[in-house]
């Protein structure tokens, strides 16, 4: 079954898959491992439980085998990194967590979800309630400050970019940035002239999905010479869990840069 706000604490889950990197790394700030059974390849944080935790294939190939064999009682997906089919075939058997986060409001609602689901709600609320006074506090400090035009980079062969409705472009507001393709759809391609054409003063290259390193910013630097070119961690701008504290300093970081 998909489970949803409804049957939150009905049972003690203690056999729980994670198929959202983001989401083991809250998993395990809750404190959850010894119910955490199962992980995927690109659950790298903790790495502790990257190395030692059973993977269960990617966020998009899920080895359904090793899962099966996992026994779990609780599957914790998110409907954009996981495929729906894949998703939905283990709802028919399994009680699954599906969060959709595009937006601070979002993370926190998912971080006191999966308190309530785990038996940590006490430690995820106060988890939440920090995260949303510190964002407020990044909020006080963009607020007296100019916005930077900018355009940031997820994917490269075809170039690809996060916009509007995505959790990436949530996340360069408390940054002060002003994301330039925020009048499109979640993450379009675009071209090098469109870029040219809306002429960004910051350009964000980031390491994840896409590993953006030096050599690219060097080729993006020959076409547009004028503009501040950065690569950034992707992690501090798209994970939505617990992974946040992190992002509070590096936003304050970044600010000061800039």
């Amino acid at each position: 079954m998909i489970v949803s706000s409804n049957p939150f604490g009905r049972r003690k889950y203690s056999r729980i898959v994670s198929l959202v990197p983001s989401q083991t790394e809250l998993l395990f700030d809750l404190g959850l491992e010894m119910e955490v059974v199962g992980i995927t390849k690109f659950c790298i944080h903790p790495y502790k439980w990257f190395r030692e935790k059973q993977r269960i294939g990617g966020t998009k190939n899920i080895n359904f085998q090793k899962l099966h064999e996992l026994s779990p009682d609780l599957i914790i997906a998110n409907k954009e990194e996981n495929v729906k089919e894949q998703v939905e075939l283990l709802a028919e058997k399994y009680d699954v967590y599906i969060s959709d986060v595009n937006n601070l409001e979002e993370a926190v609602s998912m971080i006191n979800d999966i308190g309530n689901l785990t038996g940590r709600s006490e430690k995820a609320s106060r988890l939440s309630l920090y995260i949303l006074e510190e964002f407020e506090k990044l909020v006080n400090i963009v607020s007296v400050k100019r916005e930077i035009t900018a355009i940031y980079f997820i994917w490269k062969d075809p170039w690809m970019v996060a916009a509007s409705h995505t959790f990436i472009n949530e996340m360069m507001k408390y940054a002060g940035l002003k994301n330039v393709f925020d009048h499109l759809e979640r993450y379009p391609e675009i071209s090098m002239a469109e870029v040219n054409q809306e002429n960004p003063e910051l350009i964000l290259l980031s390491i994840e999905p896409y590993p953006f390193k030096e050599k690219h910013k060097t080729e993006i630097k020959r076409i547009f010479p004028g503009t501040k070119i950065e690569i950034v961690d992707g992690e501090m701008f798209s994970w939505y869990g617990s992974r946040l504290l992190k992002s509070i300093k590096y936003f304050h970081s970044f600010l000061k840069g800039h």
